[in-house]
């Protein structure tokens, strides 16, 4: 945990965001695998641990924003608890060390809400992405748990987004210590790789890294030498000489701020001439839209300026044709750069997405496109200080995608068909670094930079 002070002055400002009623934070609870008491590795509501900091199942936070008070609801361990899990604070002590004043028997959490709702209040909930946490909530609240979400409160959820979107310095540190396990995520990677590894034995090590250092994964790990299939989990595949491996990955610090890093590297430890040329594109791509970000920037313009620079990459090499501002203008250039730049982060990979997509990335000034392609963008507002965005920009040659498109006569002004069948069996590459908006600027994260020009890659692969 932080110190209490920081949870206090969290709490605090969200009341001055939210004008009256009852705040409600649940905490998660432990999930069967399959049955009781063999759970899934714990992990705690993101919401919670920015306002509460406490990482336990089983617990609840109340702010009354009228009366200002705030309430820790909770059981303390008996000794059949004891005698199975160890012993622990109370409920009481755990309240003091995140500067709550009070602490209550969990049972007693339903009447307490019971009361708020009888007298007219109303009880802020922000939306829930578990089936646990909805029963809960039909239970506490007497909403049915196939219609809580329309009671969520808006209120909340925009008072949420604006106050976490904002990271402090303890918050970065989190995420530099997350950027250090992918340090050594992908030290072990770039050296281990070579042809006749099976995806999923370096995908083992590489979990282990992150449940060494830290808590975990971020994320459901993307290692496949099929990169052109954007999440791609399934890692049975045995690495040949001359493929190229997508590995998108994050870890989680002890505190669950996460990391998030794509790099692409060769199986055999050298690009060819063909995956070079591409390689360059998007580093291109990436390094150029790194360079815009500052405060007063618009996220949007930076992921069409990365679009403009894939599409005249690919001008130049003779995969697209024709005035590159009308191709990015009309979406051809997502035939090959289907998703967004990137997305926000913290204490959830997509920081706060779970509150809804819309309300982290867009706002009156911008709203989300309908275009194939931009419509991925998950993140479009214009940047702030404390602003923690991936940029990750990727070429993919989908063959799917690309029979589709060409079957349908699809923007031939812009796309050389013929040229891309030469490309069709290619894969795909991304790169991807996490970047704070500073006042002055912007600066990428990560104390120690994991190598991404071709000459680095290469070195790191070689071991030197």
């Amino acid at each position: 945990m932080f110190n209490k002070n920081v949870y206090i002055e969290r709490r605090k400002k969200l009341t001055e965001r939210v004008s009256s009623g009852v705040i409600l934070f649940l905490g998660n609870t432990d999930v069967p695998m399959n049955y009781t008491d063999n759970p899934y590795r714990f992990r705690q509501d993101s919401n919670f641990l920015y306002y509460f900091g406490l990482d336990e199942p089983d617990l609840a936070g109340v702010i009354d924003v009228d009366s200002n008070d705030e309430i820790l609801f909770g059981n303390n361990r008996d000794v059949d608890d004891v005698i199975w899990m160890g012993p622990d604070l109370t409920i009481t002590e755990k309240a003091n060390a995140v500067g709550v004043p009070s602490a209550m028997p969990y049972n007693e959490l339903s009447s307490y809400l019971s009361q708020a709702v009888e007298s007219g209040r109303k009880v802020h909930f922000l939306p829930p992405y578990r089936a646990e946490t909805k029963i809960e909530l039909e239970r506490l609240l007497g909403i049915r748990a196939d219609k809580v979400v329309k009671f969520v409160s808006q209120s909340l959820s925009k008072a949420v987004v604006a106050q976490r979107s904002i990271k402090h310095e303890e918050e970065i540190e989190e995420i530099e210590k997350a950027l250090e396990i992918s340090y050594e995520m992908y030290s072990v990677a770039m050296k281990k790789i070579q042809p006749g590894l099976l995806e999923r034995q370096l995908y083992g090590e590489l979990e282990g890294i992150t449940l060494a250092m830290g808590n975990g994964i971020s994320f459901p790990v993307i290692l496949s030498i099929h990169g052109e299939t954007l999440h791609n989990h399934h890692h049975e595949n045995v690495m040949g000489e001359g493929d190229i491996v997508v590995l998108d990955s994050g870890a989680e610090s002890e505190m669950h701020y996460a990391s998030d890093i794509t790099r692409t590297i060769p199986v055999s430890g050298k690009f060819t001439e063909k995956q070079k040329e591409i390689y360059n594109i998007v580093l291109k791509a990436q390094t150029e839209s790194i360079e815009m970000m500052k405060p007063g920037v618009q996220y949007r313009e930076i992921h069409l300026h990365a679009a403009k620079v894939i599409a005249e990459g690919f001008k130049d090499i003779g995969l697209m044709k024709g005035d590159i501002e009308d191709a990015v203008l009309s979406g051809a250039h997502a035939l090959f750069f289907p998703h967004g730049l990137g997305h926000m982060m913290g204490l959830d990979v997509h920081d706060m997405e779970g509150l809804g997509e819309n309300l982290v990335g867009y706002n009156s000034e911008v709203e989300r496109s309908k275009q194939f392609g931009l419509a991925y963008l998950r993140f479009a507002k214009t940047l702030k200080p404390g602003h923690v965005i991936t940029v990750e920009p990727g070429i993919y040659f989908i063959p799917q995608l690309i029979e589709k498109w060409k079957n349908e006569n699809m923007l031939t002004d812009f796309i050389n068909y013929d040229k891309v069948e030469e490309y069709r069996e290619f894969g795909g590459i991304r790169i991807e670094d996490d970047v704070l908006v500073t006042p002055e600027g912007h600066r990428v994260l990560g104390k120690r930079p994991i190598p991404k020009t071709i000459e680095d890659v290469e070195e790191a692969c070689s071991g030197k």
